[in-house]
């Protein structure tokens, strides 16, 4: 069966909960994008980016030094750090903003977490030549003060979020009231599997590519599939485009890594997977950390990236259905984990991989005897360093 079905569900997750005024625009959205992947001239401009601009394909890596310390996992690194910009937002803001450019929008508007998509999009509209906005939490401003340089230098309009918790949850609210208001002329960018029919789709099918690259990669180094397949989750893309193309296959494991920020015992974190239930926010129906009277928590991670109180919910359709399992980090195991691949393979990841690179320890304990893994690493830590500087 294809997921998501015609109205945007997985299994009963998903969905399309928005007011009527953007309800039109995402038909037409849908059907424009749909058109669009059938076009072999838009699909033929958008391999052409992914490779010419963008730096694609990715190195699918053997850790060896890291392999060694594990001693019982054959590590494999898909490097989405190598990408221009740094990380996989990359390949979803060229998919998008190519779309934009058929259904001739003038102004585009992104929210970011950890900047990394906000610095995706201000790339892609300084390329094209497109007006951008991009909201963030004000928290995440100070914190991921290198990537609003990095923004604004390519001419976007970053706006700093100061409601809620001042994070990505609130510069998604923002973004979405922007888009209300202005939805003649504007595109809204969304940076990872969530937000209302179509984008969890849209963006899966855009980050898709990081899968299919290290399912032929590894099929020719190792002849044969991957053992696990490992990559943190926050909204999710980044893992949903590795796990994608592997989901047929049945033998091959899918472990997302989720920030269990202070610990999950404390309401300071973001698993919402593993401490959430059934809700709805930002135009779909997914796990959402929430209170007895359905109030959005606040959400925790070291990680901006990850410090998002719900998921995108295709991934939480894989946890109900059991074709993926999700385990927790915590922020002192992120930073763990930037020491290990630092100090092995003189690779500095980004605090979000950072969180799966940290249960490859426990992997190891639990498996029993050599198996392989690909490991998304989804960013370099160039932004974090002001925030590991802290810890270490």
């Amino acid at each position: 069966m294809a997921f998501p079905d015609k109205h945007g569900h997985f299994g009963d997750f998903g969905g399309r909960f928005v007011p009527e005024t953007l309800m039109t625009l995402l038909v037409d959205l849908e059907k424009e994008y749909r058109r669009a992947m059938k076009d072999p001239s838009f699909r033929k401009e958008f391999r052409f980016y992914l490779s010419n601009f963008a730096g694609r394909p990715t190195a699918l890596y053997h850790a060896e030094r890291l392999s060694a310390r594990l001693k019982t996992l054959k590590v494999y690194l898909k490097r989405e750090d190598l990408l221009h910009t740094g990380a996989h937002k990359i390949n979803n803001t060229l998919g998008q903003i190519i779309l934009a450019r058929r259904m001739k929008k003038t102004r585009i508007i992104a929210e970011t977490g950890a900047g990394q998509h906000g610095v995706a999009t201000a790339t892609v509209c300084a390329l094209f030549g497109l007006k951008c906005v991009v909201y963030m939490g004000a928290e995440d401003v100070e914190r991921q003060a290198l990537n609003v340089v990095r923004m604004r230098l390519m001419g976007a309009e970053v706006i700093p979020v100061q409601s809620g918790s001042r994070t990505l949850k609130d510069a998604m609210n923002e973004a979405i009231r922007d888009w209300v208001t202005n939805v003649e002329n504007t595109f809204y960018i969304i940076g990872s599997v969530a937000g209302p029919h179509p984008y969890p789709l849209m963006v899966r099918e855009f980050q898709s590519v990081i899968g299919e690259e290290a399912r032929r990669q590894f099929l020719k180094k190792e002849k044969r599939l991957p053992d696990y397949l490992l990559a943190c989750v926050g909204g999710g893309s980044n893992a949903m485009g590795l796990f994608h193309a592997f989901y047929g296959d049945k033998k091959v494991k899918m472990v997302g890594v989720e920030a269990a920020g202070h610990g999950l015992s404390t309401k300071a974190h973001s698993a919402a997977i593993a401490r959430g239930c059934p809700g709805v926010l930002h135009g779909s129906k997914s796990a959402l950390l929430q209170d007895d009277d359905g109030q959005v928590l606040i959400a925790h991670s070291v990680a901006a990236g990850l410090d998002y109180p719900g998921v995108g919910p295709e991934h939480y359709f894989y946890s109900k259905t059991g074709r993926a399992e999700y385990v927790a980090v915590d922020d002192q195991g992120a930073i763990e984990g930037v020491r290990i691949l630092s100090a092995t393979e003189g690779i500095i990841p980004a605090l979000e991989s950072a969180h799966a690179i940290a249960y490859l320890p426990k992997l190891a304990r639990r498996v029993k005897g050599k198996k392989t893994v690909i490991l998304c690493l989804s960013g370099r830590g160039d932004k974090d360093m002001g925030t590991i500087k802290e810890f270490i």
